[in-house]
């Protein structure tokens, strides 16, 4: 029974750290080819942000706005969208993947905002970095309360600056999220436009 338990909590912790991952973009702004010291730091900063607003105490709605201006100077979400709408983007148009991206943000922040109140009393911590090809992957430590720590990977593009995916033991958010996306189209028959208007 614990272990269902675990799995059941750490699941939900994918479910939320993948909100937390695709809510926003910061716009219009290119950054130059990054340091392994320079990711670090960005996940340092958004792991303050990140315990910061987990333990405030404040309203689920306020905390919802506040993961999604946090995650919006982080965030890749035309990365991570787009990863995971997957082969079926292929075809669309630029006014449809725009329009994805943008219902994609907004289904994301109302299927996992539910969750963030799961995470109070817990903490992240960085514990280091490697470099794999073109990225950085920042090791953390996850601990909730009661719990017993597990390790969540952050992956950021040495390009641009940006984390563009996130790893609960090795489980990665894009990839679940295509799975479930490549789902919901699936039951709409492949109508990306359909799957557009219900995801808003």
């Amino acid at each position: 029974m614990m272990g269902n338990q675990t799995s059941l909590t750490r699941r939900a912790m994918l479910g939320g750290l993948a909100g937390l991952g695709v809510m926003a973009l910061l716009p219009g702004r290119a950054l130059a080819a990054i340091s392994a010291d320079r990711a670090e730091s960005l996940i340092d900063q958004v792991v303050s942000d990140i315990n910061g607003i987990i333990n405030s105490g404040a309203s689920e709605g306020t905390m919802i706005k506040r993961f999604e201006n946090v995650f919006a100077k982080y965030a890749d979400v035309n990365f991570i969208a787009l990863s995971a709408l997957g082969p079926d983007g292929r075809s669309a148009s630029a006014s449809q993947k725009a329009a994805f991206v943008k219902a994609f943000r907004a289904y994301v922040a109302r299927r996992y905002g539910s969750r963030f109140r799961e995470f109070q009393g817990g903490s992240i911590n960085v514990v280091n970095t490697k470099q794999v090809k073109s990225r950085y992957e920042v090791m953390t430590q996850t601990q909730l309360r009661g719990k017993s720590p597990f390790d969540v990977v952050f992956v950021v593009s040495a390009k641009n600056g940006k984390f563009i995916d996130m790893q609960v033991e090795g489980i990665s958010i894009v990839k679940s999220e295509r799975k479930e996306i490549g789902a919901m189209l699936d039951r709409r028959g492949g109508d990306l436009n359909k799957l557009i208007a219900d995801l808003k």
